[in-house]
């Protein structure tokens, strides 16, 4: 009641890698009774959307392989959310070097210094999330990760899960592990812990990917893309330009939108051709194959504006928005722009270099709900 004193939440957060935020919007939608007191990031428009999102005073900007056990002490952490770089660990980097990677550094920084520094003095987190690409289960940096943990005397629980298993058609496989500081029944505390979970326990059935196959019955929970899109034919700078169509365009994994999954988006959307995100093809009524064999064809022959035979199709990239409602930061809504904030100054290719790089929400909400029950 006004006037009355509010309780303060009772878990007190820490948010790694920070992003713009996808583990803060998380948390505030979960279960839990918690706040993020502190969130660090190195990337300047990052921590600038953060700012304008979560207020000021949370989000600084810092190296965090610089961080010392004295200054995260100091904020009486009851719980680590990190999403440390996924780049030495992605399928799609074939230079990936996993620990010996210098973007892993940061991440082994605090677990193998500061965290066990911080358990030293009795001040370690009761609870870690941790989540990255689809990868890091084959990773150095895993195995470092769980020895340190579990000589920690943490509960470890590591699981593979995709925003599909969630109605969200948005196919992102991802690696989360979840640790608690005393053993509980939803932990593999005190062992190595290799068992990978397709699902969270207790919680629906282990995922198996349809793709490929003729079983498509777990595809039918899943929300259509309509549901996500901008009213109209969305904003005309999300247009694919004819150059790109022209050399790229047959290699693009273009959806409908009446389809329920998409490709993983990856900081590379609009910039890339192949696997960095779906196209969209608004006219549902032509066959994309046959259309693009009649395009290919003229072109050979050297048709001039042969690309013209793909406007019908009327293919657009999806807008920063639409995957913000993918990626489950924004209402799922065709009116309007939701509630997230983009500042002024940040460009149509930040927004989706950030957006690539977060998490997805709705995921980790019902991995924090678990982790908390």
């Amino acid at each position: 009641m006004d006037g009355e004193p509010q309780e303060s939440p009772t878990i007190r957060a820490v948010e790694f890698y920070s992003g713009i935020g996808g583990l803060h919007q998380a948390l505030r939608r979960s279960r839990a009774d918690g706040t993020v007191v502190r969130a660090y990031d190195w990337d300047q428009a990052a921590c600038q959307v953060y700012q304008a999102n979560y207020g000021p005073g949370i989000v600084k900007q810092a190296d965090i392989s610089q961080l010392t056990a004295k200054e995260l002490g100091a904020l009486r952490a009851d719980l680590w959310l990190l999403s440390p770089s996924c780049q030495p660990y992605t399928v799609l980097n074939p230079l990936a070097k996993g620990s010996e990677d210098p973007r892993a550094k940061s991440f082994i920084h605090l677990m193998e210094n500061v965290l066990p520094e911080l358990a030293g003095a009795g001040e370690q987190p009761k609870y870690l999330l941790v989540e990255n690409v689809a990868g890091f289960e084959t990773s150095s940096t895993r195995e470092r990760l769980l020895h340190t943990l579990h000589s920690l005397g943490y509960a470890t629980r590591e699981l593979l899960l995709t925003p599909l298993q969630f109605g969200v058609p948005n196919s992102r496989l991802r690696y989360y592990l979840l640790a608690t500081a005393r053993p509980r029944a939803c932990g593999d505390a005190g062992t190595p812990g290799r068992t990978l979970w397709r699902h969270i326990p207790g919680h629906g059935a282990p995922w198996a990917d349809p793709r490929g196959t003729s079983d498509a019955a777990q595809l039918d929970a899943v929300r259509p893309l309509r549901e996500y899109l901008d009213p109209g034919d969305g904003p005309d700078e999300c247009r694919v330009p004819d150059r790109v169509l022209e050399r790229w365009g047959r290699l693009f994994d273009i959806v409908l939108p009446e389809g329920r999954r998409t490709c993983c988006f990856t900081r590379g959307y609009t910039k890339l051709a192949e696997r960095a995100g779906s196209v969209l093809q608004l006219n549902e009524e032509l066959d994309t194959t046959a259309t693009f064999d009649r395009f290919l064809e003229e072109q050979k022959r050297g048709t001039a504006d042969a690309v013209r035979l793909l406007d019908p199709l009327r293919l657009r990239y999806f807008s920063p928005q639409e995957l913000l409602r993918l990626f489950c930061f924004d209402p799922v809504s065709a009116a309007g722009s939701g509630q997230f904030i983009w500042p002024e100054t940040i460009s149509n290719k930040t927004k989706y270099k950030l957006i690539g790089n977060s998490v997805n929400v709705e995921v980790v909400r019902h991995l924090i709900n678990y982790l908390f029950d």
